[in-house]
């Protein structure tokens, strides 16, 4: 029996915006415009939690947890036809015991255009696998899974998969691995190498609660091929960790470089990856603490006593703020952030929102909501994991897992596919 998707446990929360910055944020407007809302025909997808990549030729690529032919997912194409976009669907994963099924992750290129991702499960074993879509002749992709998990080798990855210099792929996966008190194992954080006809797994890590568990998230390698990421839980104080893992001497340590703390103010429960900026600083979210409970942007930075935390926003219930950040952050060539909240927003029914944060010196970090989805039938609502992606104009792209106008979906809407113009 396959496992079903990952239900998210979603929490109320919402940032205070000072006046100087909503005098600003009002006189510089942006615009969102839906690229595509999905719908449930039996061909098309449903639930687009994944972020999206762009390809050489400006086209954009992502998956869908739910739909397609078989209703196990599937892999999408959107290409930019003079004021529209054009969706097609480039495979569509099957329930067959030997396929993927479920992928919730963004998606990676190779140098030769072939594409990579994650299943939530199916596979050989059921627990989830990674996956390889190569392109062919008249618009064709064939895929091919690199590697089932297998429980103890790793269950159910949320995330996708890095690449590093040489070709591996780097990932986690939420469940499974021998290690601590957790019911069907912590996770890991696994590499896989290509061999021929397969790729092997080499699993770098096995959490064990108290070092961190549940690695939603997906990790991020610096220039010497240390590995960092997050987990939702675990850690000193249960409330979710930063770690970073480093080869020595042919081993893979890990090093806990920071433990949230659910006390009231601290963050807690990190579910996105992170992000370096020039300096080697690392920026996140968290899904909850802070100030008001809601979540956070933090900022962990180096130094010769260890990482010190910094907390760049505390989302709050204002009737304005997005809550719960589930999805990453980006940097833009000015050194904005750029991220997504799940819910609230100024839209009464709280339906998530597009935020900016800008360093206004000091350590002094003022946030700008761009847009406020909506319920309103036709716009999307609920961005979810996948961080935005932006092209080089600095527009901004992303997904909803529900909302839009597509056909056949409920009052929830099966998603969309959005920009937003800061």
């Amino acid at each position: 029996m396959q496992a079903k998707p990952v239900s998210f446990p979603w929490a109320a929360i919402l940032a205070v915006i000072s006046t100087l910055w909503i005098t600003v944020s009002l006189a510089r407007a942006s615009t969102e415009q839906v690229l595509y809302s999905f719908s449930t025909d039996g061909t098309d997808g449903s639930r687009p939690y994944s972020g999206l990549v762009f390809d050489i030729a400006g086209n954009l690529y992502g998956t869908t947890a739910l739909g397609g032919a078989h209703g196990c997912g599937t892999v999408f194409e959107l290409s930019p036809a003079g004021q529209s976009w054009t969706e097609k669907v480039i495979y569509s994963f099957q329930d067959n015991n030997k396929d993927g099924c479920y992928p919730y992750a963004s998606l990676v290129f190779d140098g030769t255009g072939n594409l990579y991702g994650t299943t939530y499960a199916g596979g050989s074993q059921g627990f989830g696998a990674v996956f390889e879509l190569s392109p062919g002749a008249k618009g064709q992709w064939t895929e091919k899974l690199l590697r089932g998990f297998s429980g103890s080798g790793g269950a159910s990855p949320v995330a996708g998969v890095v690449f590093d210099a040489a070709g591996n792929l780097y990932g986690t996966t939420v469940a499974g691995g021998t290690g601590g008190p957790c019911t069907g194992g912590c996770g890991i954080v696994f590499r896989l190498t290509p061999a021929k006809g397969w790729w092997n797994e080499t699993v770098l890590h096995d959490f064990s609660g108290t070092d961190g568990a549940s690695p939603y998230s997906g990790v991020i390698l610096d220039a010497s091929g240390n590995v960092y990421g997050t987990t939702f839980a675990g850690g000193e104080y249960f409330a979710g960790a930063v770690y970073e893992l480093t080869l020595t001497g042919g081993k893979w340590n890990e090093t806990v470089l920071y433990s949230f703390d659910n006390n009231g103010v601290d963050a807690s429960a990190p579910a996105a990856s992170l992000v370096f900026d020039a300096s080697g600083n690392l920026y996140g979210t968290t899904t909850a603490g802070g100030r008001f409970q809601e979540g956070t942007v933090f900022e962990l930075s180096p130094g010769a006593s260890g990482w010190t935390e910094t907390l760049l926003h505390n989302f709050d219930n204002n009737g304005e703020d997005g809550y719960q950040p589930y999805a990453g952050l980006i940097f833009s060539l000015a050194g904005k952030l750029y991220g997504t909240t799940s819910w609230a927003g100024s839209n009464g029914g709280g339906w998530g929102t597009v935020f900016a944060l800008t360093d206004r010196g000091s350590g002094n970090w003022g946030e700008h909501v761009l847009h406020s989805f909506d319920d309103n039938g036709s716009d999307g609502y609920g961005p979810y994991l996948g961080s935005l992606v932006m092209d080089a104009e600095g527009h901004l792209y992303g997904t909803t897992a529900y909302g839009g106008s597509g056909s056949n979906c409920g009052t929830n809407g099966c998603g969309t596919v959005f920009e937003v113009i800061p």
